[in-house]
């Protein structure tokens, strides 16, 4: 399907002054001719007034006032017949019906705001639906998914995915209903791309396909992973006339069942990581207090008291609470 645009059809206002000016023209019509044959005169002008008068509204419904980013698709007794784009007032064919199969499908998402007016009396509330359609960039929040990773933990995860239509004619025809069908996809092309990569760095890993082992994951590799998951809506949505602006993680988190248990595996590799580092320190400052003793022949060390002595500091350094120091007063020997 391709996208007609009605770009010569912005002389509403005069169609508008002329069917006012004829409805005028025929009412006068039909006053002076009920004048006339009251008169004794013919009753033609009556006839040919009221006529008139009854006719000269049909151009009404073929007025269509746009809005800037707004578009109508048009069909002339079930055949497409182009498209209005762009701020103006139009007329086209009266007997147009615009198109809009979306108009009543409400998501999570901007744009899709619910119009209410109240019934004078009553408690009840209408809806007023348009089949107008926007071309604004409008954003996506679709619920938060339960996916497993590729290493089988499942994950919560949404997104927030920022589109626009960019082909009336391919959103309106090509798909049943492009706001579902951009939500379906949404969560499909998510699934895929997500079940590629770890929630956190994973070792012997390809989340690339190259076959080389990596350091992608979701919680490290927001903007590649965001970025991959745009492309993959993008080639699914083509077909429905939908760009996608962006893709962007909203929320990331373990699934309520594993998460206490990925809490405590990240403290236990923070506090390995911390004594790994407290230790390489410890060794240095050892190293550097014997040497110096060495150097300044402070005192002569044999490899007994070396021992002994490594082995107190090492305790003192590495230790979780001060050192409580006991003075030795005698010898080792």
């Amino acid at each position: 399907m391709k996208e007609i645009i009605l770009s010569k059809k912005k002389n509403g206002m005069l169609v508008l002054i002329l069917t006012i000016l004829v409805a005028i023209a025929s009412t006068i019509l039909t006053i002076w001719g009920g004048i006339h044959a009251e008169q004794g005169g013919s009753p033609l002008f009556v006839t040919v007034g009221g006529i008139i008068l009854c006719v000269c509204w049909i151009p009404i419904p073929g007025l269509k006032v746009l809005k800037p980013q707004e578009a109508l698709v048009l069909t002339l007794f079930g055949r497409y017949i182009g498209t209005l784009k762009g701020d103006g007032f139009y007329f086209v064919n009266p007997f147009c019906t615009a198109v809009n199969p979306a108009a009543k499908t409400k998501l999570n998402q901007s744009g899709d705001v619910k119009t209410h007016a109240q019934i004078a009396g009553q408690n009840a509330t209408a809806e007023i639906v348009s089949n107008k359609i926007s071309l604004k960039i409008m954003t996506l929040n679709n619920n938060r998914q339960k996916i497993n990773d590729c290493l089988g933990n499942p994950i919560e995860i949404g997104i927030a995915v920022t589109w626009k239509i960019v082909d009336t004619a391919k959103a309106v025809f090509n798909v049943d209903n492009y706001k579902e069908f951009l939500s379906l996809q949404c969560d499909s092309a998510l699934r895929n791309v997500v079940r590629i990569y770890p929630y956190d760095v994973a070792p012997n890993v390809d989340t690339t396909g190259d076959g080389i082992a990596d350091e992608g994951s979701l919680r490290g590799s927001s903007e590649i992973v965001a970025e991959r998951i745009r492309k993959e809506i993008q080639a699914r949505v083509d077909e429905a006339g939908i760009e996608i602006v962006e893709a962007r993680i909203t929320y990331l988190a373990y699934a309520p069942e594993i998460a206490a248990v990925m809490l405590q595996r990240q403290q236990a590799s923070a506090i390995i990581d911390a004594r790994k580092m407290i230790v390489d320190g410890a060794v240095g400052m050892v190293e550097m207090a014997l040497e110096r003793l060495s150097e300044n022949k402070v005192v002569e060390l044999d490899e007994e008291r070396k021992a002994a002595m490594v082995s107190n500091l090492l305790v003192v350094l590495c230790g979780n609470h001060d050192a409580q120091p006991v003075v030795n007063s005698g010898s080792l020997y």
